[in-house]
């Protein structure tokens, strides 16, 4: 058992991607201050490794099993997490991919079609669900992990630094549009982060650089200060970047 403050223990989190990295990392600290946890991903056997997990330390955990490119998959989720759990108060997408013939010479029109998918048509799948959701409720948060990529061109790929740099349109537009019905939207963007997406780069970082790297918890422990605030805070963006890179 965790020794951390469960001051989440009236609370429902859904963590998108929640399979690896820093939606694993995200769903756990969650889990540790007492939510009741709903994670999807695509992954089954990942999903229900960790689900495992987060059973000592969870309120409740629902772990679903979700194509978050699928507009019915994602309602169905969507649907699930309601029946079982009452209500959603945040939800956290860490849904993202990269893939490592990423250069602008190097993309097809399929393997553009592919990130985009992933990397921002499941986020709108999820936006576009949750909203009637929050607007029913009174409210709700909702949480996009972009990339420092998004603010600051890199070596990451067009498509995934557009994908990433949509996230910031989608969520601001999506708060302007639905504030009055209570929706919050947070775009966190963090800098070199050592999850697995780092191991599809066409070049392995050097150990020594990411050495230095971010690690998914502490992602995990930005979603949380957010969640954290009451409802009359509002936190736009939040950068997030190694000290010493």
């Amino acid at each position: 058992m965790t020794d951390r403050p469960r001051d989440l223990d009236q609370q429902v989190v859904l963590v998108a991607g929640a399979s690896s990295g820093m939606g694993r990392a995200t769903a756990i600290a969650a889990a540790n201050a007492g939510a009741t946890v709903v994670i999807a991903a695509r992954n089954r056997a990942a999903l229900d490794e960790v689900a495992a997990n987060l059973q000592e330390t969870a309120a409740k955990v629902l772990a679903i099993p979700t194509d978050m490119t699928s507009p019915d998959a994602v309602t169905a989720l969507i649907d699930a997490a309601q029946r079982e759990c009452g209500r959603i108060d945040a939800v956290v997408n860490t849904v993202g991919t990269n893939i490592p013939r990423r250069a602008l010479d190097e993309l097809t029109p399929a393997s553009w079609s592919g990130v985009i998918a992933t990397n921002l048509t499941a986020a709108f799948h999820l936006t576009r669900t949750i909203v009637p959701v929050f607007r029913a409720q009174g409210g709700g948060l909702l949480i996009h992990v972009s990339s420092s990529a998004a603010r600051k061109p890199d070596q990451s790929g067009v498509a995934y630094q557009a994908t990433k740099a949509g996230l910031v349109g989608l969520a601001h537009g999506s708060m302007e549009e639905e504030r009055h019905h209570g929706l919050r939207t947070t775009v966190i963007f963090p800098g070199l982060t050592d999850t697995p997406m780092v191991e599809k780069r066409p070049t392995p970082t050097p150990p020594d650089v990411l050495r230095h790297a971010l690690q998914a918890e502490d992602i995990a422990a930005a979603c949380l200060f957010v969640i954290r605030l009451p409802s009359r805070a509002h936190v736009p963006e939040l950068l997030l970047y190694p000290s010493r890179l």
